[in-house]
């Protein structure tokens, strides 16, 4: 094999600063992610006062939010990059970027 790997990852490249060139090319991917840590902290919040609720029920439910606001934010994400790559040069004729 040769050492010109052009597949390698980025040696200099540290996880703040692949998370913002991340955020840059898809701006809800932190969205989600902030929710799913707002949900998490919320459900481990109210376990200390959830009464006569099974903890198992609890936890299901918790995940069950969680796991919509991801996916919510993942879905508005793709209809965003929709818009910016195919509705919008289209109709208001604006080149890419």
């Amino acid at each position: 094999m040769s050492s010109d790997n052009q597949w390698s990852a980025d040696e200099d490249e540290g996880q703040l600063s692949r998370l913002i060139r991340k955020s840059r090319d898809s701006p809800f991917v932190p969205v989600g992610i902030a929710g799913f840590m707002t949900v998490v902290s919320y459900g481990l919040y109210k376990l200390k006062y959830r009464k006569d609720q099974k903890i198992s029920i609890h936890l299901i439910h918790m995940r069950v939010a969680a796991q919509g606001f991801v996916v919510g934010a993942v879905t508005l994400g793709v209809l965003y990059s929709m818009y910016k790559d195919y509705i919008r040069p289209r109709f208001f004729n604006v080149s890419k970027k």
